[in-house]
């Protein structure tokens, strides 16, 4: 192949990005083509909608196939060049004065023929310096949308990681806020106690706030130190072959795996429990007994399902969270509750996926029964990834507490238009409801989840 038609063959086949031949080859909804990883760097870095680098289209997908013809085409035209260049990228052995055109895979050499016959090499195998680059190329590409992968992943963490420091900053005020009203509407608890309560957590939630802040510059780091390393396996793949193949035992062969083991695990923030002496026993003289009726079972319950994409986030997967045969226990009380104060107790030990509260006739008669709507007031538990979280309703809010093992009690005052719940064998409070305007009849709930 002539000068000129090699020219011409190599710049069809050139990557408009880096203007180097292409690597892992896609082809976009408008028709261009572009290195993988290129495309990956340069969509990173727009801070606009992702389009095409050349005629700006926005495409409709993201994640594209490779381009086999393309790839294979990028090959042959590295070989052309490479035989092109034959003579300025050859290196000659000192020993046999012959070009070094075969490549050692065990020790990762490039060696003369007469070389590879010698007793030390003999029994290895070997391959052309091409065929061996361009397997070199592939494993690293490989590794590199492996890298990509988890760097993405360390991506969501770290959204995910800044979403609940700014939530938990949030939940501090409302934490303070929810504690002084038990301590104004509960007479026996005294001002010095309340004084101590809010001195530890605001202590308690300095050092949560640093753990925070602290993973979540750390996870910042690492997505950095991985992008930083995708672009060093995207310059090295495209090296020379007897470049890229002499720079092999610069790049540890577990270095994505490394990283994978090193990754930054997520803060879980919770409170300390802190008991309030003679809570309960007060909170008893307003017991009521609570009949159950209308009990139902189904396997399948949106206020749950809701909750669950709401943890996944925007960037989670599109897919059914309810796990499969799972067995969902609904009941309802017998009587509304129109005024006055009532407190009651529900037991829920055993059970990792609950919730309890309060509902309006009207949501408890839909058939949806989801997360969003309104008229409900319910304390609901979560297990996911044998984790345990604790949300309130609508909206739905973290309770960055620990989860009660036994007893929960409620507390209603419907005229002053607060629902707390306590986690009874701790004698604390779980959290509250506060300044809510009841104005429908509403009755108890309770439903709990068994896998």
């Amino acid at each position: 192949m002539d000068s000129d038609t090699l020219q011409v063959f190599q710049s069809e086949l050139t990557c408009s990005i880096c203007t180097k031949c292409f690597l892992d080859p896609v082809t976009i909804d408008c028709g261009h083509s572009f290195c993988r990883p290129c495309l990956s760097l340069c969509w990173e870095e727009s801070q606009t909608p992702r389009s095409c680098p050349e005629c700006r289209e926005i495409p409709e997908w993201s994640d594209f196939k490779t381009n086999i013809a393309l790839k294979r085409l990028a090959s042959l035209a590295r070989q052309a060049r490479a035989d092109h260049d034959h003579s300025s990228e050859e290196q000659i052995c000192v020993t046999h004065q012959e070009a070094k055109g075969l490549f050692c895979e065990v020790d990762q050499t490039v060696l003369c023929g007469p070389c590879s016959e010698c007793p030390e090499h003999a029994a290895h195998s070997h391959s052309p310096i091409h065929r061996a680059a361009e397997e070199s190329r592939e494993k690293l590409v490989k590794r590199m949308r492996t890298l990509w992968k988890l760097r993405e992943e360390m991506k969501i963490s770290l959204n995910q990681e800044a979403n609940k420091t700014q939530s938990f900053e949030n939940y501090v005020a409302l934490r303070k806020a929810m504690i002084t009203v038990q301590y104004q509407r509960i007479p026996l608890l005294l001002h010095e106690d309340e004084k101590m309560h809010l001195e530890a957590l605001e202590q308690e939630a300095k050092e949560i706030c640093q753990q925070l802040k602290g993973s979540v510059f750390t996870m910042t780091e690492q997505a950095e130190s991985m992008r930083e390393m995708y672009r060093e396996l995207t310059e090295m793949c495209h090296k020379p072959d007897m470049e890229l193949l002499q720079s092999l035992g610069s790049v540890p062969s577990c270095r994505s795996k490394s990283v994978q083991l090193h990754l930054p695990q997520p803060v879980v923030p919770e409170f300390n429990v802190w008991p309030i002496p003679g809570l309960i026993d007060w909170l008893r003289q307003f017991q009521v007994y609570i009949e159950l009726h209308n009990e139902r079972v189904t396997h399948h319950l949106p206020v749950f399902e809701d909750l669950r994409c709401l943890l996944a986030g925007p960037d989670g997967p599109d897919v059914d969270y309810t796990p499969p045969r799972s067995i969902y226990f609904l009941s309802w009380g017998a009587e509304s509750f129109t005024s006055g104060q009532h407190y009651w107790e529900v037991d829920v030990a055993g059970c990792c996926n609950w919730a309890i509260g309060l509902c309006n006739d009207s949501w408890a008669r839909e058939s949806d029964m989801a997360l969003d709507s309104k008229g409900i007031f319910l304390l609901l538990c979560i297990k996911e990834n044998s984790q345990h979280s604790l949300f309130t309703s609508f909206p739905p809010l973290p309770q960055y507490v620990k989860k009660p093992l036994g007893q929960v009690g409620m507390f209603l005052d419907y005229d002053g238009g607060i629902l707390s719940f306590y986690d009874v064998a701790n004698r604390s409070l779980i959290c509250s409801f506060l300044y809510c305007s009841f104005s429908s009849p509403l009755k108890p709930f309770l439903c709990s989840r068994y896998p």
